[in-house]
């Protein structure tokens, strides 16, 4: 699908002195994996509660599924910043309100319910008090609650927030089933490796403004780091002597792994360089580079490189 299921034209907040968001043009097509990325304080949540509507935008116009979320809340599922349950209601009187409430059928919340908690890795919490759950079970009710009346539009806000990383893979391989039922979905995080497994489009925000919104395989052509990484079985060094030889390689590093970086000039033959360091010795393995959304991020926002964990180690080859 084409369409937008989302639209943000020169959308602005403020909070006193402070510019939240500032002219936010966005939209997210039906059907995609969206992220919406950036550091804490960037203005993600504030987007997210315009979009919701829980907040007003001081200027500017959005629409969700066509008109104001307030009027489509049961074709929307939203996962907030802020966690909370109803903590003294058992976990099975919990979501059979939240279901009631969203419109879904009395007779079918039973086995919707048990189906549910079964497939998060809660099979026997349905009888216990939300309060008896640790914050990350708690976490995952939230998450059956906003997801528990089939919306079309899922928006979560920093969903793997608290989790463990084997919870965080669950929560990611629901989000991509959900997906590929057809689901549109956004979700803000400022850990950029889950949304780099997960998502089609990235939308990345600084300071309340856009600094990057792109399909995610157009966002790796367009950052493509250009470089070789070669890791020799014996002297990374003569690796690297060999290389710098190589017509089209620009430069040569070696991290703090023994691997060869190879730094290749537009015009290089890639196939080239990578025959010439097949045959300059004894591989584990060789591959192009492909640049992360850490790494795109840091290039956009120009933070500090002390920021950043360090790449190479100090031998250089020049």
């Amino acid at each position: 699908m084409n369409d937008s299921c989302i639209n943000l034209t020169g959308v602005a907040k403020t909070f006193g002195d402070t510019r939240a968001v500032h002219d936010l043009n966005l939209q997210i097509p039906s059907g995609s994996i969206c992220g919406f990325l950036g550091p804490n304080g960037a203005g993600k949540s504030t987007t997210i509660r315009m979009i919701m509507s829980i907040i007003r935008p001081d200027q500017g116009s959005l629409q969700v599924l066509g008109g104001d979320a307030l009027d489509h809340k049961d074709r929307i599922g939203y996962l907030p910043e802020e966690r909370g349950v109803y903590r003294k209601m058992k976990v099975g009187d919990y979501l059979r309100y939240i279901g009631r409430l969203k419109g879904v059928e009395a007779a079918s919340l039973r086995t919707l319910i048990t189906d549910s908690l079964e497939r998060i890795g809660l099979p026997d919490v349905e009888k216990k008090r939300c309060e008896e759950l640790s914050k990350g079970m708690q976490q995952k009710v939230q998450f059956l609650a906003a997801i528990i009346h089939k919306p079309e539009l899922i928006i979560l806000d920093e969903p793997f927030s608290g989790l463990d990383p084997v919870n965080a893979m669950l929560l990611h391989d629901l989000i991509r089933e959900l997906n590929d039922e057809g689901r549109t979905i956004l979700f803000s995080t400022h850990v950029l490796h889950q949304a780099e497994r997960m998502c089609d489009r990235i939308v990345m925000i600084d300071q309340g403004a856009k600094v990057l919104d792109d399909k995610l395989e157009t966002i790796r052509k367009r950052f493509d780091p250009r470089t070789i990484i070669a890791e020799p079985i014996g002297d990374p060094t003569a690796i690297g002597k060999i290389l710098q030889d190589v017509p089209g390689v620009d430069s040569i590093k070696i991290d703090d792994k023994g691997r060869v970086h190879a730094r290749l000039r537009d015009d290089a033959d890639v196939d080239g360089v990578m025959v010439a360091a097949i045959a300059g010795g004894s591989l584990r393995s060789i591959e192009r580079a492909r640049t992360t959304l850490d790494e795109v991020f840091l290039l956009l926002v120009n933070r500090p490189l002390d920021d950043a964990p360090p790449e190479f180690a100090e031998t250089t080859l020049v």
